[in-house]
């Protein structure tokens, strides 16, 4: 019988334990070197769903590990023929978004942005967090945009793919390029980010604020530094999220508190702690999301669990499976974000209790759109006196 160690953690028999057998094969020959991916939260980088060859990594003896190059952040341009992205998800409620930059070095194990690398010819892995796209031309995409005749204005998201405020933002600055051409259009918009670096733009935020034209959602998964490190490696640490919650709520910039994802066995044992540290932060909203795991995620994120936490995989992994109809993941409209079975019902009740409790409004704020004006005063009519 052979052991298997991760990384240092305790070793596995995996004949007794088949779940976490078939999790160690499927990384098999996948897994990178720490040394080559020290503060990312991969530890894989497979190839694309849609490559026609698969790699795997193997020692032919030829080059040392010293030889191998760090994953290190490069930044490729991007440009779109258009910067709005519509939907029509009946569970989202919002049919527009903007997202400035593809890929994100926050390098959150659970984001379930990561299959869209593949669409690039790239890894949902350690390329996700390290090979990234900047839009820089997106403002100018944006005016023109809101100036086309007929445009409709309705609330914009942005966050809801990957961190505008990724570290990257604060020499692209491109999210606060589009943020200008917001403002100037009174046009509204909704941030989720789960950044400090947002504290930056308060200055444009605050006046957008009192138009009622803007609310910002900050993530907050964990008030464990020691998880936050592990599971967002390059992202702001909890205090600095609640910070920034309480400078943006002073500024009157109106703030909902996120957890998400709500990890079974992992974190949720935190719902109550974390919308009580965001209601004292100034935090006047609050939702969450369970944990979602599609595609080339869950192989991604099943093998972090095993080389982070491995006496809780098996927990975790029930978990899931028992809310997700026995699969790691349901996509199924209206279960994919809350799940089903008593354990997510459960988190559901909680939740709910939780906010009652606290006075924390679960409906999103309205902001308003009466009072776009397109860019260069396109469409406005002159009075005649």
């Amino acid at each position: 019988m052979r052991n298997h160690t991760l990384d240092g953690q305790a070793a596995f028999q995996p004949s007794h334990m088949p779940d976490i057998a078939n999790a160690l094969a499927d990384a098999s020959g996948l897994r990178i070197e720490i040394d080559r991916r020290r503060g990312r939260g991969a530890g894989l980088n497979p190839d694309g769903r849609f490559e026609a060859l698969q790699r795997e990594v193997f020692d032919d003896g030829w080059q040392t590990l010293e030889d191998m190059p760090e994953f290190r952040t490069e930044v490729q341009v991007e440009k779109p023929r258009s910067i709005i992205t519509r939907n029509e998800s009946p569970d989202i409620p919002f049919d527009r978004s903007i997202n400035p930059y593809r890929g994100c070095e926050h390098g959150c194990i659970y984001c379930f942005a990561r299959p869209s690398h593949s669409y690039m010819g790239l890894s949902a892995g350690l390329d996700f967090e390290s090979k990234l796209f900047a839009k820089p031309d997106a403002a100018k995409l944006l005016e023109r945009e809101l100036a086309k005749p007929g445009y409709k204005p309705r609330v914009i998201a942005i966050g809801t793919n990957t961190d505008p405020y990724q570290p990257i933002e604060r020499e692209w600055r491109i999210m606060r390029q589009i943020l200008e051409v917001l403002a100037e259009a009174d046009h509204p918009v909704a941030i989720v980010t789960k950044s400090a670096l947002i504290r930056r733009d308060i200055g444009i935020l605050a006046p957008m604020a009192k138009k009622g034209l803007v609310k910002v959602g900050i993530s907050v998964t964990t008030l464990d530094r020691k998880l936050a490190r592990n599971m967002e490696p390059r992202a702001a640490t909890p205090d600095k999220r609640l910070e920034a919650v309480k400078a943006l709520t002073e500024a009157g910039i109106p703030v909902a508190v996120m957890m998400a994802p709500v990890i079974p066995a992992l974190n949720d044992h935190e719902i109550e702690r974390i919308l009580q540290a965001g209601k004292a932060a100034g935090a006047t909203e609050a939702s969450y999301v369970l944990l979602r795991l599609p595609l080339e995620v869950s192989p991604l994120f099943r093998d972090w669990l095993l080389r982070n936490y491995p006496d809780r995989y098996r927990h975790v992994m029930s978990l899931v499976r028992s809310m997700r109809d026995g699969k790691d993941y349901d996509a199924e409209f209206g279960k994919r974000m809350k799940g089903e079975g008593p354990y997510a019902w459960q988190i559901g009740r909680r939740f709910e209790m939780a906010t009652k409790r606290l006075g924390l409004i679960r409906r999103g704020i309205h902001l308003r759109d009466d009072l776009f004006v397109p860019p260069g005063g396109a469409g406005v009519q002159l009075s005649l006196l």
